[in-house]
């Protein structure tokens, strides 16, 4: 018997999108990617264009997903079978998936708490990926899914605590110096001034546990309600 045509697919013009990878030369029209993104994100970025042996997935009028409603949660990437959507920060460090470890862990972005695994290559750190197995059942947003390792090979990253010498720049200390200077300041203040001089930042970034201690350590140990957080407005 004759061989089927080939599929048309149309492989995207280069997407300045630093986040999914595109080659629809390897898309089977399985139309999981549309599903997640219509029915179960709402975003509606993706779509099928064309009729029958036609069709095919794209954006709407063909357009950028930089300029489509892609939140980049990267849910597509996840249910794609085949590698016609990839995340581009993995492909260009030129992982060999039979190569990748998994580790646990927990996404570091926020309160919220989702799993996530780590994706390393011989040693070196180069992804990330939902894990499925975690309570928030693989649903990552653009920060967990794209941004949740790259700050940990940052050369911009704190690795010691910082505090000002006598000239005034800063320089590396031990953790029981910058915990005793702050302690001590605190402390000063709150003599000095009265603890409403005083006022504390929370985070909404934070546990629900560490907030409980921030607002804790505020009211009891300094005195003062002024405590407040990011996400109050």
């Amino acid at each position: 018997p004759a061989a089927f045509d080939p599929l048309p697919r149309r492989v995207p013009a280069d997407d300045p999108n630093p986040f999914i990878q595109r080659n629809y030369d390897m898309c089977i029209a399985c139309y999981r990617c549309t599903d997640i993104c219509n029915e179960w994100e709402q975003a509606g970025a993706i779509t099928v264009a064309g009729r029958g042996q036609d069709s095919r997935i794209a954006t709407h009028f063909d357009d950028l997903l930089l300029n489509s409603p892609c939140t980049f949660c990267g849910q597509c990437v996840n249910v794609c079978p085949t590698g016609a959507l990839t995340d581009r920060k993995v492909t260009a460090g030129h992982a060999a998936p039979a190569k990748l470890a998994r580790t646990k862990t927990i996404c570091p972005y926020c309160g919220v708490g989702c799993g996530i695994n780590l994706l390393s290559q011989d040693g070196a750190l180069v992804g990330a990926e939902p894990d499925f197995e975690a309570p928030s059942r693989g649903s990552l947003c653009v920060k967990g899914q794209f941004g949740s390792w790259e700050f940990v090979r940052s050369p911009d990253r704190l690795t010691a605590p910082l505090v000002r010498n006598d000239a005034g720049e800063f320089e590396p200390a031990t953790w029981d110096r910058a915990l005793s200077l702050v302690a001590g300041r605190f402390a000063r203040y709150r003599d000095e001034s009265g603890p409403d001089s005083l006022v504390f930042w929370s985070s909404a970034r934070a546990t629900n546990e560490a907030n409980y201690l921030m607002q804790k350590f505020a009211r009891v140990a300094i005195g003062t309600n002024n405590i407040d957080n990011c996400s109050r407005t």
